[in-house]
Formats: C-alpha cells, sequence, structure tokens
C-alpha cells in the first residue's frame, strides 16, 4: 500500500491514538444527520460531510486527546515522523438530496493537471432510505463521441447504472468510473488524498451565488473509462465468525484495505506493518494501548499508529481502514 507503511518515528516522543474532530462542509445538497444522530458540533447547515481522517488542504483534523489536545494532525504526524505524506482521507457522507453526476481522474492525470494524487475510493453504506440508488458506471459500452453527445444533450440517463442500495452494500469505485450518490444515503467513504472531481451533470441546481455549478466535461471525456465496470458490488466481502463478533472484508487496493467489525467483545488491532483509522459507525468502544486508554462512540474517528499495541472492546459497529 505504498510508501507510507515505511515511515518511522522520528522522536523520542510516546505515541498514543489520536481521537480527531471531524471537519465539516456544507455542500447544498447534505443534510443534518451528523449533527442530529452522530452530534458533530458546527454552524454549517448543511453538515454534508464530515472529514473524519484528513490532512489535506482543503481541512485537516484537529486531534482531541492526550498531550496534543488541539493540534492539527498533520502537526502531529509531521512532529512524530517527519516528512510524510498521508495517502487516504476518509469521510461521512449524508446525501439528503443527489449529489452530481461525476468522475475522478487516476494519478497521472490529476498529477500533471490538479497537482495532487488521483482519487480511488469506496464506499459503506451505513444507512439509506427505502428506493434509494446510486449511479454506478454504464449499463453498455459506449463511446467517448457518444459519450459527449450524451451530456450535451442530457440523455446520459439512458446508458448510466442505477443501483438499488441497502445497508451494508460496499461498492469499490476505482478513478476513472462514472458515478453519483443518491439521495436518502448515508455513507462511509475511503478514499486516496484527494479533493479532485470533474461534475459531467449537477441536474441544473444552482450554487450559493445563484449561478449553476460548474461542469468539468472536457475533463471527464479524457478519463471517463466508458465500459460497464467488471468490479463486484453490493453485498460482497467475505465474512467470519470470531468469539469477539463478525469481521467482514470490505476492499484491498494499493491505497486502503478496509475491514468491517460487528463487534461484542475484545480484539488486537495491533499492524505492526501499517498504519489504520478506526471509525465507530455505533456503539461505543475503548481503545487499550500500552499507556492507556481512550473511549470512542458513534462518530468518533482515531488514528493509530503503526506498530502501537492497541485492543478494541466493546459493543459496536466499527470501520477499520489500514494503509
Amino acid at each position: 500500500m505504498g510508501n507510507w507503511c515505511d515511515y518511522k518515528v522520528t522522536t523520542d516522543e510516546k505515541i498514543y491514538p489520536l481521537l480527531l474532530k471531524p471537519v465539516i462542509k456544507d455542500y447544498l445538497w447534505g443534510g443534518t444527520r451528523l449533527i442530529d444522530e452522530y452530534g458533530f458540533e458546527t454552524d454549517k447547515n448543511p453538515a454534508a460531510e464530515g472529514w473524519m481522517l484528513s490532512c489535506h488542504k482543503d481541512g485537516t483534523n484537529i486531534v482531541v486527546n492526550g498531550e496534543y489536545k488541539g493540534k492539527s494532525l498533520d502537526e502531529v504526524l509531521k512532529n512524530w515522523y517527519g516528512d510524510y505524506s498521508l495517502p487516504i482521507l476518509i469521510k461521512l457522507i449524508d446525501a439528503k438530496d443527489r449529489l452530481s453526476v461525476q468522475v475522478h481522474p487516476d494519478n497521472e492525470y490529476a498529477l500533471k493537471n490538479e497537482g495532487e494524487p488521483g482519487k480511488t475510493e469506496m464506499w459503506y453504506i451505513v444507512d439509506c432510505e427505502p428506493g434509494a440508488e446510486l449511479i454506478y458506471g454504464f449499463t453498455k459500452e459506449v463511446s467517448k463521441d457518444e459519450f459527449a453527445e450524451r451530456i450535451n444533450k442530457n440523455t446520459l440517463d439512458a446508458v448510466m447504472n442505477y443501483v438499488p442500495v441497502k445497508k451494508g452494500d460496499v461498492f469499490f469505485i476505482k478513478s476513472g468510473t462514472l458515478h453519483a450518490i443518491g439521495k436518502g444515503i448515508l455513507i462511509a467513504e475511503i478514499q486516496q488524498n484527494s479533493n479532485t472531481t470533474y461534475r459531467v451533470s449537477d441536474y441544473g441546481r444552482l450554487g450559493a451565488d445563484g449561478k449553476p455549478r460548474e461542469l468539468h466535461v472536457k475533463k471527464a471525456l479524457d478519463v471517463t473509462e466508458t465500459r460497464p465496470s467488471t468490479i463486484p458490488y453490493g453485498n460482497i466481502g467475505e465474512i467470519e465468525k470470531h468469539s469477539f463478533g463478525i469481521k467482514r472484508h470490505l476492499a484491498k487496493c494499493e491505497y486502503f484495505d478496509v475491514t468491517y467489525y460487528d463487534l461484542s467483545g475484545k480484539v488486537d488491532l495491533t499492524s505492526n506493518d501499517c498504519f489504520s483509522s478506526l471509525l465507530v459507525i455505533e456503539g461505543k468502544i475503548d481503545i487499550e494501548y500500552n499507556n492507556g486508554t481512550v473511549s470512542a462512540g458513534k462518530g468518533d474517528s482515531l488514528f493509530i499508529p503503526k506498530g502501537l499495541k492497541v485492543t478494541v472492546s466493546g459493543t459496536a459497529k466499527i470501520i477499520l481502514s489500514e494503509f
């Protein structure tokens, strides 16, 4: 999963799990579930996204526990590891309304044109309204010319793959995949550390300035894979039953490895190879480590340093992302 795992502590300070304050984004399609159900404190309304693990220039988390309370996550990691590049960004997304039809570039295109990495991502459906659906690629192969013509004539609906969703579904969205989150869906998203999105259609919506939001058709035509995806999605992931509860592997790629735990006991989550993130979807947990315990509840997010001995106990649903 890249060279991030090669970083070693460059100070003599004691490392510990970092409990993080989310960065809130108030995009116009968002709702209030992150405030009402997860207790996020913000003056923004709507609260469309909570960036749960981020060192991106557009928003970095603040540490809320331990010696580094009040410091930014990127400041702490730089102090611990020196020069570094956090490879992923984790979000909770509350789509009260549907998101734009969009695509993300790969690394080569994004670094050349945007000055940051591309974006491959995965979605875990935390919750959804009855009848909710999303867009995942195409139903058939189309040429670039047909793709451009359908964008121009507003007939993309005829070839986009609309997928009904249910709680617990998983989608792996490789860079270049056309996609859109539908209305009434709450998602945990694990992605590359990038904020580059090319909108293909936004249904004629107006932004905060009263003008239609910008589209990025030329760039989208450059990067979109116009054949149907062959990657499995939906109710996927091998399920294992253990004494501590249920473990379900969700996705793995060169950037992240993601596992879901339905916990009802205690599990050792120590990783000597990579760093990790814990995102609590439901319930409460205690994270025991060398020098103490950190407690976390629904909507909490923690960064776990590589090599730190960690056991997690409680009754909860959590997402472990290793990178």
